[in-house]
């Protein structure tokens, strides 16, 4: 066999079996991204978020979520937590705001963010983090699972550990439009149609069980919607009369077909615009 033959043979077998991945940066930024194939943190040098002071309307799940944080960040038990509930009410920026309000007295505290359709590879993840001295907060945005969906078993590689168990320097915050991570209606429907209704939905659904943080998040009535774009205003320099404020918002609110958190950013991201303001 030629020399050239067994440097094939031998670039073949790296390519089947790679090298182990590289020990990750964890000083390189205060959040990453997890990217399985080939495995690795990439850093994220700016959050996208905002103040933490700026979310109107959600002050118990604000107070909740920030205390057991402090606690996870200090070496104290915390729990993992779901935060559902209605769209635009302000989930995600929580947890971003919680997390960046924290991390300048815990510069150890870290968060890396964790794609829906990456579950099966959490395992992984976890165990580049097992170990490390820095504290992780394993984030999943918009989590939910439809029908047949095996990736909710991935999850619970972190919510339950296995026999391994979740490591002491990780918790996971996820958030989710519903409170039991699937539709209602799938969940009528495997009812009605299996041999043993309860056993049938009884793993998917038990999977919120496993939080040990449950934080609703409502619709936002008149005054909060107007109260967050004037919190917006306020602390980006944007000056607009409340007369006029309210009567642009709630022609904005009436074109959207709805109001939130999210609507109101978007109205005072235009209002900015229109008054030559930035607020990058």
């Amino acid at each position: 066999m030629t020399r050239k033959t067994l440097r094939r043979i031998a670039e073949a077998l790296e390519r089947m079996n790679p090298a182990p991945a590289k020990a990750p940066d964890l000083t390189a930024a205060s959040a990453f991204i997890w990217h399985p194939d080939p495995d690795r943190l990439v850093p994220v040098q700016r959050v996208n978020r905002v103040n933490v002071d700026l979310l109107v309307g959600v002050d118990r799940s604000r107070d909740t979520l920030m205390g057991n944080t402090a606690q996870f960040a200090r070496g104290l038990p915390a729990n993992n937590a779901l935060l559902w509930g209605a769209r635009g009410m302000g989930k995600s920026s929580l947890v971003k705001a919680v997390h960046g309000a924290l991390q300048v007295e815990y510069p150890g505290l870290k968060m890396v963010e964790v794609q829906r359709e990456d579950l099966p590879t959490i395992g992984r993840c976890l165990n580049l983090l097992r170990g490390a001295p820095e504290r992780f907060i394993l984030f999943c945005d918009d989590l939910s699972f439809g029908h047949d969906d095996a990736h909710y078993k991935s999850l619970k590689a972190v919510l339950d550990g296995g026999i391994e168990g979740r490591p002491d320097n990780v918790v996971l915050y996820a958030t989710s439009n519903r409170r039991h991570l699937m539709p209602r209606d799938m969940i009528e429907n495997e009812r009605s149609n299996a041999i043993s209704p309860a056993e049938a939905v009884e793993e998917k659904v038990s999977l919120s069980d496993r939080f040990g943080l449950w934080l609703g998040f409502h619709p936002c009535d008149q005054d909060q919607y107007l109260a967050m774009i004037r919190g917006y205003c306020d602390a980006h320099g944007v000056n607009i009369d409340d007369a006029t404020l309210r009567a642009e918002a709630i022609e904005w609110q009436a074109t959207r077909g709805s109001r939130s958190g999210r609507v109101a950013w978007q109205y005072f991201t235009d209002l900015a615009g229109r008054r030559g303001v930035s607020i990058g």
